[in-house]
């Protein structure tokens, strides 16, 4: 599915009488002055001047490129949810293509996206593909109190049968895995003090294990060298079992994990360690869980790192209406382009070479 065909059908919000640019003349721009590293409402104002010969090859652009005001009053009156959809409906074509992924769904908060109070910034939670590295959707919540919403209404709009479903734990309530699983997924997601009473029941059961039995504890380890530390990982894992009071309040769990995660760091000599317990649906090998409990935290990397220091999210004062969750859906938009690209860079690099090249930018939207 292409950029014009995804977008296509968004419900122009403006009435007849304010229609001197055309809706998808305006969204190509913005798509294209993002992905080439603007930054903000001027920014692609000043891009479109620059490359309107350029943004002609593919649209009309009839009465010339519009003032950053009607950009940003455009982008940011169209609705967010509808917006979204669109989104979600050109991945998802995408994830046909290259089967069922592992979903990790974390929250996101744009510290620089509020009028007056910082409580009012923008929160976001987003869905990773962590097979192919793209956002599959992002949902806006009122607040990180209120992200179990969210999450229940992106799961609602994505197709997630057959996928596994890793969450951080914020989000481990039984509404959303319920949800998981009767959307016909797996889940595995990460039981801290939001649940302490479970936490320590799993904690007391690997202990009693490790005494008593530990021959049926699977474990993987994992040493990492690099940025001046070593980190060694180990992933513990046992089936299920009744002696863990309110296991069975969750939806089909088949086993529990204990992640063990102990960082030296080589200059100072010290070490820093971390526990941290899982329940899961998928009862597969331990090298196969430690992979998919990774995949889970990369994406910070991935994506939350990306769009902060590449696409400068987390300094944006894009603040007028939905304007800042619009064009957070068109960074990942962008983001995605720059993913699917084959052409070996760094997504810093791919940026620079589409604000540079005309020609790279085309291959990157088109694919050609």
């Amino acid at each position: 599915m292409s950029f014009m065909s995804a977008f296509d059908k968004i419900t122009d919000p403006r009435k007849d009488i304010n229609k001197k640019h055309d809706l998808i003349d305006i969204l190509f721009l913005t798509f294209s002055a993002v992905l080439s590293g603007a930054l903000g409402w001027k920014d692609i104002k000043e891009f479109g001047d620059e490359k309107i010969e350029w943004l002609r090859q593919f649209r009309e652009f009839k009465n010339g490129i519009p003032v950053d005001d009607t950009i940003a009053r455009v982008i940011s009156c169209i609705n967010p949810q509808e917006f979204n959809q669109c989104f979600i409906n050109w991945v998802n074509e995408i994830r046909k293509e290259n089967g069922q992924p592992q979903i990790a769904i974390d929250g996101k908060t744009l510290r620089h996206s509020f009028s007056e109070k910082p409580i009012d910034a923008l929160h976001s939670v987003t869905a990773w593909h962590a097979e192919s590295g793209l956002v599959v959707a992002q949902m806006k919540s009122s607040g990180k109190k209120n992200e179990n919403a969210s999450v229940l209404e992106m799961l609602s709009a994505l197709n997630i049968k057959g996928a596994h479903i890793t969450v951080d734990a914020m989000n481990t309530q039984k509404t959303v895995a319920n949800k998981i699983i009767q959307s016909g997924a797996d889940y595995t997601i990460c039981v801290k003090d939001n649940h302490k009473t479970l936490k320590e029941q799993i904690a007391a059961y690997f202990h009693k294990m490790s005494r008593e039995n530990e021959s049926l504890i699977k474990t993987s380890t994992q040493v990492d060298c690099g940025h001046g530390r070593i980190e060694t990982r180990k992933c513990e894992q046992l089936l299920a079992t009744e002696w863990i009071d309110g296991l069975n309040e969750w939806p089909e769990v088949r086993v529990i994990i204990k992640i063990t995660r102990e960082r030296q760091l080589k200059n100072s000599g010290k070490t820093e360690s971390e526990t941290l317990y899982y329940i899961s649906s998928r009862n597969v090998d331990v090298e196969e869980t430690a992979k998919g409990i990774r995949h889970h935290w990369g994406v910070e990397n991935n994506a939350h790192w990306v769009l902060d220091v590449t696409f400068k999210e987390d300094d944006s004062r894009i603040r007028r209406d939905d304007g800042a969750e619009n064009v957070g859906i068109i960074r990942r938009f962008c983001l995605n382009l720059c993913k699917l690209n084959p052409r070996k860079n760094s997504m810093a690099g791919k940026i620079k070479k589409c604000g540079w090249s005309d020609e790279y930018r085309q291959e990157v939207i088109f694919g050609q």
